[in-house]
């Protein structure tokens, strides 16, 4: 499977989870103790984010990172790369 869809599948993850809580993303860069800049490339998948940015953002949501099968990408994610070229 690629990265690229990984990192982006955990981007909009955290998007959501951000979503659900109620907060912004000005909030949760707070939160994290990072720049809404970095909030905004964590939820785009951006492959620049380095790993300790991705841990901030998790600790602040009050969640943490579990590693499972990966599934087939669907339509819409496989439509979303190729956008994103």
């Amino acid at each position: 499977m690629d990265y690229v869809l990984l990192i982006s599948r955990l981007g909009n993850q955290l998007r959501e989870k951000r979503i659900a809580r109620g907060l912004t993303q000005v909030q949760l860069a707070e939160l994290a103790g990072l720049t809404r800049y970095n909030i905004i490339a964590v939820e785009k998948g951006a492959p620049s984010v380095s790993m300790i940015a991705y841990a901030r953002t998790l600790a602040a949501l009050d969640s943490e990172l579990v590693v499972i099968p990966a599934v087939m990408p669907t339509l819409e994610e496989l439509a979303e790369l190729f956008n994103d070229l």
